[in-house]
């Protein structure tokens, strides 16, 4: 099972918000997924990006690949860089 994190689109017509959620590649964007870990709102001046970082490098250290979207999102709150270290003191 290859498993992705990525956005699943929320609230209402032209006023998005988005859940960060880990889910099977296979699964539709809204459809089922396995765990939530971060939101994120990107009609707020700044975007509001909230991520979970234990469960987000958790995720990432058993091989959740991250969208490109969301690959953006964890570089510009951190998760990215701590995940990176960790691995590297392995």
């Amino acid at each position: 099972m290859a498993v992705r994190i990525r956005l699943r689109r929320m609230g209402a017509k032209k006023s998005p918000t988005y859940r960060l959620v880990v889910a099977d590649s296979r699964s539709p964007r809204d459809g089922r997924f396995i765990e939530e870990i971060g939101f994120y709102n990107p009609t707020t001046d700044p975007a509001d990006i909230k991520v979970e970082e234990e469960k987000a490098i958790r995720w990432l250290s058993q091989g959740a690949k991250p969208s490109e979207t969301v690959r953006y999102l964890l570089t510009s709150t951190g998760v990215l860089q701590k995940y990176e270290e960790i691995k590297k003191g392995q």
